[in-house]
């Protein structure tokens, strides 16, 4: 068995999702449109597909799972605090759960969410 390098983001707006990635991770993104969206990170990838396209095509049911926010993933950033000064002059809302902090296991991190309510954590 092999982990596949990515996720998969389903949303009810990929345009969206795909324009906040984009502006916060600094990566630029192809062929933006309504149903499914790969952004390229290192070497991995987050895929952004529509919640309608996945209920329509692969027969996907939401109704106990879908928009939960529980989901949380991590990127690796040089520092952490010039991330967050960053992210703040950015022309998009961003909800920060936690600024930059020092945990006790000696990592410093923030937590902010994604405009479905996904967590990311730079660290």
């Amino acid at each position: 068995m092999k982990l596949i390098h990515g996720i998969c983001l389903i949303t009810e707006n990929v345009r969206r999702l795909a324009n906040f990635y984009e502006e916060v991770l600094q990566v630029k993104v192809d062929d933006i449109n309504d149903t499914h969206v790969v952004i390229t990170v290192g070497d991995g990838a987050i895929t952004i597909y529509s919640k309608a396209a996945a209920i329509n095509d692969m027969d996907f049911n939401f109704d106990k799972y879908c928009g939960t926010g529980l989901c949380k993933f991590s990127f690796n950033v040089e520092d952490v605090d010039a991330e967050y000064e960053r992210l703040k002059l950015l022309n998009i809302e961003i909800d920060f759960v936690a600024k930059p902090t020092t945990y006790p296991w000696g990592s410093r991190a923030m937590h902010f969410r994604d405009p479905d309510g996904n967590i990311i954590c730079f660290v």
